[in-house]
């Protein structure tokens, strides 16, 4: 399948992934993209959620950092508080 296609925009603004693309790309109804314009440029960059694996490394890593800073639970929730406007 080629990587090149054309397509038109309609009066809404809608723009339509060529077939070939989409299933080359295994894109489904409803994926996200990141739009990019520049000049007479526009990029489409499709987003995907992060595995849940990489948010349990990052939370690792965050509690890790905030143990070697010596914050505590009770630090955390404070902060959460004056940024809300609660405390």
């Amino acid at each position: 399948m080629a990587n090149l296609a054309t397509t038109k925009m309609s009066s809404k603004g809608q723009v339509v992934i060529p077939e070939g693309i989409r299933k080359r790309l295994k894109l489904k109804t409803g994926a996200q993209f990141v739009v990019v314009g520049d000049n007479d440029v526009v990029i489409l960059k499709n987003i995907t959620p992060p595995a849940i694996e990489e948010f349990d490394e990052l939370i690792a890593k965050a509690r890790k950092t905030g143990k070697q800073a010596g914050l505590k639970k009770t630090d955390i929730k404070e902060a959460i508080m004056k940024v809300r406007g609660t405390k």
